[in-house]
């Protein structure tokens, strides 16, 4: 396997400031790709070892192309996360005077950060999509658009200078990225790790969420993320793509992934990994009764009732 990373490009996105944060990232050649399935795609096709891509944001939630991509396909697991503060510059060719600006461009998960600044300060501009932020900024670099959201740090890179800088309407906006990469054994448990899957349901029935909902409920289980996705098989088809706290190495969540493995159609196991967002210290304690050493006690007294010992 190439010793290199895909990531969402061009150069300068938030995604490769966020991949340069893994110590890893230093020994790896990083290739950009200018769209999250190509990423992903060169990961399946043996071009890359793993692809770093933008998964959630704290202010949209879920990012639709990563999770059907993750969703659908050839199998994928995640291995990292990485949790990259988000404030956004408004790039511009020099000479460029905010009156002059009829076309803005970012990717479409950027809109939802700087939707009230924009009708604020330009209401007749219109929106363009790109690629990425960065892949905006090229753009306004060709003259496709007038300006790009991006990070003030990608201007040096396409020759564009920040007319405003520190955009964003909500505070402590974050992304949240994932490195993903070929199936394979999860690393062990740190203390503090998520667990990511995605549920089909076997039919469509009154509670039929409660009841994939309560094997996590009834074993003390915490739920970080919980997002339909529509299966394309018609309308009201929808699978679900859960983020859980543990380690599917914990007897807790180990069983509750056997009950829903029981109880669903189908379920996609996407990976046990460290949480970038608390230490193992900081890690919310376990439920009375929901500890692997209680698991166990109680699966020695099953066992001892069928070998008429209790």
């Amino acid at each position: 396997m190439p010793a290199s990373y895909a990531y969402l490009g061009p150069e300068g996105t938030f995604t490769e400031v966020a991949l340069r944060r893994l110590p890893e990232a230093a020994t790896r050649e990083l290739i950009p790709y200018v769209s999250v399935q190509s990423a992903l795609d060169a990961v399946r096709a043996g071009e890359a070892e793993a692809a770093f891509v933008p998964i959630e944001n704290s202010v949209e939630g879920g990012i639709t192309t990563t999770l059907d991509e993750l969703v659908a396909g050839e199998p994928l697991m995640i291995y990292r996360e990485v949790l990259l503060s988000i404030t956004f510059a408004l790039l511009v060719r020099p000479g460029t005077r905010l009156t002059d600006i009829k076309t803005v461009s970012a990717h479409p998960a950027a809109q939802p950060q700087v939707r009230n600044w924009l009708r604020a300060n330009l209401p007749e501009a219109a929106w363009e999509s790109a690629a990425s932020n960065a892949d905006a900024a090229r753009l306004v670099q060709e003259g496709r658009y007038d300006a790009a959201f991006a990070g003030e740090f990608t201007a040096a890179r396409y020759g564009l200078e920040a007319l405003e800088t520190g955009l964003h309407d909500a505070e402590n906006a974050q992304t949240r990225f994932v490195l993903v990469g070929r199936p394979a054994r999860p690393a062990a448990p740190s203390g503090a790790d998520k667990t990511s899957v995605v549920l089909w349901q076997r039919d469509d029935h009154p509670g039929a969420l409660r009841d994939l909902l309560g094997e996590f409920a009834s074993r003390g289980i915490n739920l970080m993320l919980l997002q339909s996705r529509p299966t394309g098989a018609g309308i009201g088809n929808y699978c679900f793509c859960i983020d859980a706290e543990g380690h599917i190495a914990d007897r807790r969540v180990a069983e509750a992934l056997m009950g829903l493995r029981r109880i669903c159609l189908q379920v996609r196991f996407l990976g046990s990994y460290p949480r970038a967002d608390i230490a193992p210290d900081g890690a919310r304690p376990t439920l009375p009764g929901t500890s692997d050493e209680e698991f166990m006690a109680a699966a020695d007294w099953v066992a001892r009732c069928q070998d008429g010992r209790f």
